[in-house]
């Protein structure tokens, strides 16, 4: 055993454990085109063109909508057991009722499904004893639907939990530092936005493979709702383990934490 396990409890060894085979599963879009093969390769040439830019328009005001009224409708932030199922059951008929209606769909349910997907994660977020009116806390929900997000056609595929959380770290700092000294205002913060660009443009990818499928006339609603599923439960695997890290870095400090977690064979 390492120095850096010796340091940590039994039952928190165990948890960074099970928040590293979460956050070590395959990203999305890998799931996705296991899934659909071919007919999603043929839905990609069904698509308009500059498709990818709308569809990264269309995400990053979702992403900024979505989180604050995700949080708002959960009542109390008191901790208690997350509510999974019932986010994976709302975000599939969500997905159904979209992929029925075809791609004219998505400017209605990419947002509906995306603030079922942010309220899923802080529900989690909640579980793990995180206090989501707390800034810190709703950052890191939107934190979460980078992880996952790099296209398997990229060299950023190969990026892990740790270095997209450095990638994010400065405009996550920038974002916490505007909001906590001038507040919203009636616009949304210039480095809120900014986070959020950062973490649209890696959602929007996985977004991209979900409409490419839905383009495809003989998937149709049955793809909207297997592909809406998909997403959550990949975001609730990336949300449990991303908190359950968060938890074990208030206790042990970030940089034990990382160097144990890198020394974890599982």
């Amino acid at each position: 055993m390492t120095a850096e396990l010796a340091h940590f409890a039994d039952t928190d060894l165990k948890d960074l454990a099970i928040a590293k085979s979460k956050l070590e599963y395959p990203g999305m879009t890998a799931k996705i085109a296991d899934l659909f093969g071919k007919p999603l390769e043929a839905g990609f040439k069904l698509l308009p063109k500059n498709w990818n830019e709308k569809v990264a328009e269309i995400t990053q005001a979702a992403l900024l909508k979505g989180l604050e009224f995700a949080i708002r409708t959960m009542g109390e932030s008191e901790s208690r057991g997350s509510r999974d199922w019932l986010h994976k059951i709302l975000v599939t008929g969500s997905g159904v009722a979209g992929g029925a209606i075809g791609l004219s769909s998505l400017f209605v349910e990419l947002p509906i499904s995306t603030t079922i997907i942010l309220r899923s994660i802080a529900d989690i977020a909640r579980g793990e004893g995180h206090d989501i009116s707390l800034l810190e806390v709703k950052l890191s929900c939107l934190e979460v639907l980078a992880f996952g997000g790099a296209s398997p056609r990229d060299d950023s595929a190969a990026e892990g939990y740790w270095m997209v959380r450095a990638a994010l770290a400065k405009a996550v700092s920038e974002a916490a530092a505007y909001i906590t000294e001038k507040g919203l205002g009636e616009k949304a913060a210039p480095p809120l936005i900014r986070l959020i660009a950062t973490i649209a443009s890696r959602f929007s990818v996985v977004v991209t493979e979900e409409v490419a499928a839905k383009a495809v006339p003989i998937l149709g609603a049955a793809a909207g709702g297997t592909i809406n599923y998909l997403f959550m439960d990949h975001f609730q695997e990336m949300a449990r383990g991303h908190f359950i890290i968060k938890r074990l870095e208030k206790k042990y400090g970030t940089a034990l934490v990382e160097k144990t977690y890198s020394d974890l064979i599982i």
